[in-house]
C-alpha cells in the first residue's frame, strides 16, 4: 500500500508537506505541484478521504467517557459535539463506567465504523495500538494515555488541587484532608499530588497518610470516605474533594450528621451538577470541561484530514471560584497557627 512517505521520497519533500498539501495547508506552488503529481503517479489517497471511501456517507467520531451521569462529562461531550457537526460529523457516545474491559470492549467494536476516538482512558495501561494499528487516530481526553502515541489534552490538575487546597488554607482551615478517585487513574493520582504539595508548603513537610482517601468518583465514594475521615481522632476541618461526585458525597455525610458547613471546608474540583441547594460555604474550582472537549475535537479533525506530526500534549489551566458563597471566616480561625511536627 502506498504510503505518504512513499509521495513524500517521490516528490523529494518531507512528509510533513504532503500531510499540509491534504489538509489544505498553505505551501508553495511548486511543492503543492510535485505532491499532487507523485500522488497521482502512485495512486496514492490520503488516508482521511480513503477513511470516507470505506465508510461511505457515514461519518461518525466516537466519544467514549467514564460517566454519563457526571455534569463534567456531559460539558466535554457538548465540546466535542459542537466542533464535530460543524465539520460534518456525528457522535457516537459510549459510557466505560471506570472498567478498562469495557472500555477496550468499545473501542474494539468502534473501530471498524468511526472515523476517529475520543477518550478518557479508564487507567493508565489503557492501550490503543489496536485503532492506531487500523489508521483510525486517538485522542485521549483529561487523561494521559502514557502506553500510546496519541495526542492528549488535559486540565492542570496539580494546579488546580493545589489551589483548591490552598484556598482552604487561606480561609484559615488547618487539617485539610483529601478525597480523591481510584488509584492509578491519572487525574486522582495528580489532584492526590497537588494537595500533597500544597500541604507540604503550607506545614513544611508531607500530610498525614491517614488524612487521605482513595475512592470511586462516585456520591457514595465521597460519602464513605468522609464518614471514615471523621471517625479518626484527630479528624480534618476541611476536605478536598477530587471531583463533582465526591464533594456531594460528603456534603451529604456532613449535612447528615448536623454539621454546618459555614464552619467546616469543603472545596470541590469541578462544578457541582445541577442542585437545587448550593450549601454556603462550598468553594469550588472550575474545570475546563467544555474547552476540553473542543480542543480534543479539533485534534482529531487535524488527524483524520491528514496531520501527522508527532503526538501533542496541551493543558489548560483550571480556575479558583470567589463568589458570594466563599467562607466568611472568624478572625479567631483565621489567626490559628498550625506547625508540621514529625
Amino acid at each position: 500500500m502506498t504510503t505518504i512517505y512513499d509521495v513524500a521520497q517521490r516528490a523529494g519533500v518531507s512528509p510533513a508537506t504532503v500531510s499540509r498539501v491534504f489538509n489544505g495547508t498553505k505551501v508553495s506552488a511548486a511543492k503543492e505541484a510535485a505532491v499532487r503529481a507523485a500522488a497521482a503517479h502512485l495512486g496514492f489517497v490520503p488516508n482521511g478521504n480513503a477513511r470516507r471511501l470505506r465508510m461511505g456517507s457515514s461519518q461518525i467520531i466516537a466519544v467514549l467517557i467514564p460517566d454519563i451521569e457526571n455534569s463534567y462529562f456531559t460539558a466535554l461531550t457538548r465540546g466535542v459535539t459542537d466542533v464535530a457537526r460543524a465539520a460534518g460529523y456525528s457522535v457516537m457516545l459510549g459510557n466505560t463506567d471506570e472498567s478498562p474491559q469495557l472500555e477496550a470492549e468499545l473501542v474494539s467494536a468502534a473501530v471498524g465504523d468511526v472515523a476517529g476516538i475520543i477518550v478518557a482512558p479508564t487507567s493508565d495501561t489503557a492501550d490503543y495500538s489496536l485503532p492506531l494499528g487500523r489508521g483510525v487516530p486517538v485522542v485521549a481526553v483529561d487523561r494521559d494515555a502514557p502506553l500510546s502515541k496519541v495526542d492528549v489534552v488535559v486540565a492542570d490538575n496539580v494546579a488546580g488541587a493545589m489551589d483548591a487546597t490552598q484556598r482552604l488554607f487561606e480561609l484559615g482551615f488547618q487539617r485539610v484532608a483529601c478525597v480523591s478517585g481510584p488509584e492509578h487513574v491519572m487525574t486522582a493520582d495528580l489532584r492526590v499530588e497537588g494537595w500533597r504539595r500544597a500541604w507540604e508548603q503550607r506545614f513544611g513537610g508531607p500530610p498525614p497518610a491517614e488524612l487521605c482517601r482513595r475512592v470511586p468518583y462516585t456520591v457514595d465514594g465521597g460519602d464513605e470516605a468522609t464518614a471514615s475521615l471523621m471517625r479518626l481522632s484527630e479528624p480534618p476541618d476541611a476536605i478536598f474533594a477530587g471531583n463533582n461526585r465526591i464533594a456531594v458525597g460528603a456534603v451529604r455525610n456532613l449535612i447528615g450528621v448536623g454539621l454546618d458547613l459555614s464552619d467546616f471546608g469543603v472545596v470541590s474540583l469541578g462544578e457541582l451538577p445541577l442542585t437545587l441547594y448550593m450549601p454556603r460555604g462550598l468553594v469550588v474550582t472550575h474545570l475546563p470541561a467544555r474547552e476540553l472537549g473542543t480542543r480534543a475535537a479539533e485534534m482529531l479533525l487535524e488527524r483524520i484530514n491528514g496531520y501527522i506530526e508527532p503526538p501533542r500534549r496541551e493543558v489548560l489551566a483550571t480556575v479558583v471560584t470567589h463568589d458570594q458563597h466563599a467562607f466568611a471566616m472568624a478572625p479567631e480561625r483565621a489567626a490559628t497557627p498550625l506547625t508540621y511536627t514529625t
